[in-house]
């Protein structure tokens, strides 16, 4: 269809297709990129722990992570295939997250968006300072 001369009206859009749709891969594996934690844990685990660690290692590992958001994050990406989660039978009970092989496959592209970073650290930091971390050293009191 083409539009009329000198009418407002845009030319209808290309047909939907289903690389378009609203649960389309392209938009499902952008969902896991939608938190900053899951890209950060999946790095995490493959670049410092060799796949797989414990909660609190993963906690001691990510700087500014609350307890509460990890705990999530973590939900989250084992229901996405991401992780494995597994309950070691030691006392008293301890948790362990394992990289899944799509959790494999996935942080290879994470690991390209953090060789980019670091590669281009220059030009982003001329966007301005990043987000101030959320551990910081305690402040002295003001009275």
């Amino acid at each position: 269809m083409t539009t009329p001369p000198n009418s407002d009206l845009a030319p209808d859009p290309a047909p939907v297709t289903d690389d378009w749709r609203e649960d389309c891969a392209p938009r499902r594996v952008l969902d896991l990129f939608a938190t900053k934690w899951t890209s950060m844990v999946l790095h995490t685990l493959d670049a410092r722990h060799e796949g797989g660690a414990r909660t609190g290692v993963l906690h001691r590992s990510l700087p500014g992570i609350s307890k509460k958001m990890l705990t999530q994050t973590l939900r989250d990406m084992e229901t996405s295939g991401l992780i494995l989660r597994d309950v070691l039978a030691t006392m008293p009970p301890a948790v362990e997250y394992r990289l899944t092989p799509l959790g494999r496959r996935f942080v290879e592209p994470v690991n390209l968006l953090y060789d980019w970073g670091r590669t281009n650290a220059d030009a982003l930091d001329a966007f301005g300072p990043g987000p101030a971390p959320r551990r910081s050293a305690k402040r002295p009191k003001t009275d």
